[in-house]
C-alpha cells in the first residue's frame, strides 16, 4: 500500500502535506502527566476497544503498537515521517494507533489522553479535518470526553483549550527564505493568529526551507474558521513564494545553483543530513520551476524521507555511527537518482 507522503497534492510545488490533530481528554481521569500507570493502561485499553472494536472494517484498517515495544531507530523513523511527536518518541508508556497507509496516527497518551492526526498531501485542510472528525465522532459515541460548556474540550496544555484543535502546513519556501522576509513573515502570521516553526514543529529549526504554518488559536473560535484563516494565509504566502520564484526563475546562477546540487547528490560518497537538506531544496525548487525534469517532486518526497536518520538506521538494520550515516545516505541517494536515469 502506497504512503500517503509518497504522493503529491494541490498546491504541493509549495506545499509538502497537511495534518490536522484533534486533542482530547476523557472525564473524571487526570491528564497523562498526573495519572498512575494504572490508569494509563486503563486508558489505553479504553481508547483502543473504542477505535478497534467500533466497526470491523475500520479495526482492519489499523495497527496496534505499543512504544516499549518500538526501538529508538523505529521510534525516530516515525517521528520523521510526522506519525507521532519528537517527545512521543521518547516515551515508553504510550501506544500508538496507526493506520496502514501512515494517514492517520492516534496517539495514546502523550500530552492527552488521545490525539487524533490526519496527513494529506499538499493542501487539503477540508480533507484532513473531515476524517479527523468522521474519528473523532466515532470515539465520541464510545467514550465520555472532558468537555466544558464555556471552555470547550479541556486539554492538559491551555493554549489547546477549546476546538482542541491544530492545523498545519508543511511548506517549502526556498525563494521568500532566499529574500531573507522569513522573519518578517513569522512576525506577521502572528498577528493573525498563526505561527511558522521549524520541519518538526515547536522548538525545531527549518532544514532545507521547510516550514511549518498552523494556527495558535483555538479557544473562542470554530474548526471551520480556523481552517479557513489558516488556507487564506496559506494561499497569500503560495503566492508569495511563487511570485519570488518567478523572479529567480530564468537567473543563471539559480539554474547553475539547482544542476550543481543535483550533481553532488549523484557523486557525493559522504552526506550530512544538514548539506543534504539544502541540496535537496534546491533540487526540489529546480523540479517545481521546470529546469530540472530528471526527478519528480514525488521522487523528492522519497529523498527527503528515506535519507532521515531513523530511516537510514532501520534500511541497513543496525545502529549507525554519525560518520557511516552519512556515508549510507550518499550511497542510498545515488542509487535512487541512478535509477531515475535508467
Amino acid at each position: 500500500m502506497k504512503k500517503w507522503y509518497l504522493e503529491t497534492g494541490p498546491d504541493s510545488d509549495v506545499i509538502l502535506s497537511t495534518r490536522v490533530r484533534l486533542a482530547r481528554n476523557l472525564q473524571n481521569v487526570p491528564f497523562p502527566i498526573r495519572m498512575t500507570p494504572e490508569q494509563r493502561k486503563a486508558v489505553d485499553a479504553q481508547i483502543k476497544d473504542a477505535l478497534l472494536g467500533s466497526h470491523a472494517a475500520i479495526a482492519g484498517d489499523f495497527d496496534y503498537l505499543e512504544m516499549q515495544d518500538t526501538s529508538p531507530a523505529q521510534a525516530l523513523s516515525m517521528m520523521e515521517r510526522h506519525l507521532i511527536s519528537p517527545e512521543f518518541a521518547q516515551a515508553k508508556d504510550g501506544a500508538l494507533l496507526l493506520m496502514k497507509d501512515e494517514s492517520v496516527s492516534i496517539m495514546i497518551n502523550e500530552e492527552d489522553h488521545l490525539r487524533i492526526q490526519v496527513m494529506r498531501p499538499g493542501l487539503d485542510l477540508q480533507g484532513a479535518y473531515e476524517m479527523a472528525d468522521q474519528l473523532d465522532t466515532l470515539l465520541d459515541e464510545r467514550l465520555t470526553y472532558a468537555f466544558d460548556e464555556r471552555l470547550g474540550y479541556l486539554t492538559q496544555c491551555p493554549t489547546n483549550l477549546g476546538t482542541g484543535m491544530r492545523a498545519s502546513l508543511m511548506l517549502h519556501l526556498p525563494a521568500l527564505q532566499r529574500e531573507g522576509v522569513m522573519g518578517q513573515l513569522s512576525d506577521t502570521v502572528s498577528k493573525l493568529g498563526l505561527t511558522i516553526r521549524g520541519l518538526y514543529g515547536e522548538g525545531t529549526e527549518p532544514k532545507g526551507a521547510i516550514y511549518q504554518l498552523s494556527n495558535q488559536v483555538t479557544l473562542g473560535i470554530s474548526e471551520q474558521a480556523a481552517l479557513q484563516n489558516l488556507k487564506s494565509i496559506a494561499m497569500q504566502v503560495i503566492a508569495q513564494e511563487r511570485a519570488a520564484r518567478q523572479q529567480l526563475n530564468g537567473d543563471l546562477r539559480l539554474t547553475d545553483q539547482v544542476w550543481r546540487s543535483y550533481g553532488l547528490l549523484r557523486t557525493a560518497r559522504i552526506l550530512s543530513g544538514e548539506e543534504f537538506m539544502q541540496l535537496i531544496s534546491n533540487v526540489r525548487l529546480g523540479a517545481a520551476l521546470g529546469i530540472l525534469t530528471e526527478v519528480t517532486l514525488d521522487e523528492v518526497a522519497n529523498l527527503i524521507l528515506n535519507a532521515q536518520p531513523g530511516c537510514l538506521t532501520l534500511r541497513v538494520g543496525k545502529n549507525l555511527t554519525p560518520a557511516e550515516r552519512d556515508v549510507e545516505r550518499a550511497s542510498w541517494v545515488r542509487e535512487q537518482l541512478a535509477k531515475n536515469e535508467t
